[in-house]
């Protein structure tokens, strides 16, 4: 016998033994009786069978067509929105729709470049309310906004195509 202080058997403990390696079932403790037979191991499933299988998924980035109702309803909103947000509306539905439908890029493009034209004639019109034909200038380009965005949006909602009659192609 020796005087080994870690000696756990004159202590009535149980000596060291080296942790399981993976993918090992661990040792029975004391005063359990030992597994018999092949447990599944961890992440793996009992095989009844053969699995099912799936087919292929879509290529990365591919997205859903819109429906005719949706495609008039963002399209609405690209006109709509920008009467009350300015460019925002119209910048978002185009990032979000250019790829996925024609009717819905061709009405946020012209909602878009008008925003940006309007915010052009704005911009003017605040450095020309220095000799006060800004004030003018200013109001007529907000009631064009907002009459030229109910007539886009009516054609939208018509399924029509809409031109601006005032606009120019930032966006193409």
């Amino acid at each position: 016998m020796t005087d080994d202080p870690l000696d756990l058997s004159k202590q009535g403990g149980q000596p060291y033994q080296a942790p399981p390696q993976y993918g090992q079932a661990p040792p029975p403790q004391y005063g359990q009786a030992p597994q018999y037979g092949q447990a599944p191991q961890y992440g793996q499933a009992p095989q009844y069978g053969q699995a099912p299988q799936y087919g292929q998924p879509g290529p990365a980035g591919y997205q859903a067509p819109v429906s005719a109702s949706d495609a008039k309803m963002w399209a609405l909103f690209a006109h709509l929105g920008g009467i009350f947000f300015g460019f925002i509306p119209p910048l978002v539905i185009f990032l979000m729709y250019k790829d996925r439908d024609p009717f819905v890029r061709g009405h946020s493009v012209q909602a878009l470049n008008f925003q940006i034209l309007l915010m052009i004639v704005y911009f003017v019109s605040f450095i020309l309310m220095i000799i006060l034909i800004g004030f003018l200038t200013f109001f007529a380009a907000w009631i064009a906004a907002i009459v030229f965005g109910i007539m886009g949006s009516i054609a939208a909602n018509r399924g029509e195509p809409y031109k601006y009659p005032v606009n120019v192609s930032f966006v193409k």
